[in-house]
């Protein structure tokens, strides 16, 4: 599959198989995360990938409440990966300070692309999260005080019944420019 092919489709799958994923496509999936570029080679990540069926199920259960029921879906995925964010190294701690910029989440997003897009290719589907009950998934998981977490992705196979949708996108014209804003 090419890389254009790949990007058209890869969607966001809400529907999953329940067959487990497998450790050597686990082993794939980490390895595009620590092959993804970051400000100053400082790869501020670390994954926790969540398959036990009953901590994953605490782990879903957490990102979702009745007021905010809708990533409910992600009860029904084999696995869910958690992308904590681990402290940069210096220069880039402080080039972040002094350009206001959070190159910390800006390298879990490209990290999180870069699992998603493999993930597609070895014909999994993925889903990422950005609602969730921080407090209680680092409680679930050990994950210490200090390290947050950038986002979730819940991974497994896409149910049969989860067919590939049309992207709804903007037209480039709306979202480019060349040479002025």
């Amino acid at each position: 599959m090419t890389f254009a092919e790949l990007m058209k489709t890869r969607q966001s799958v809400r529907q999953y198989d329940p067959r487990p994923v497998e450790p050597e496509k686990l082993k794939r999936l980490i390895e595009a995360v620590r092959l993804s570029p970051s400000a100053s080679n400082s790869q501020p990540w670390k994954l926790v990938v969540v398959d036990e069926p009953g901590l994953r199920e605490q782990v879903a259960h957490a990102t979702f409440s009745p007021a905010a029921a809708f990533n409910r879906f992600s009860l029904g995925a084999p696995a869910i990966v958690v992308f904590c964010i681990e402290k940069a190294g210096l220069v880039t701690q402080i080039g972040g300070f002094l350009k206001n910029r959070p190159f910390s989440l800006i390298d879990i997003g490209i990290a999180a692309a870069h699992f998603c897009l493999q993930a597609a290719e070895l014909g999994l589907g993925t889903c990422m999260l950005g609602w969730f009950d921080e407090k209680k998934i680092k409680g679930l998981l050990g994950i210490p005080g200090a390290t947050r977490i950038g986002l979730l992705v819940t991974l497994g196979y896409p149910a049969a019944n989860d067919r590939l949708r049309e992207k709804s996108r903007k037209a480039a014209g709306l979202m480019s420019r060349f040479n002025r804003y």
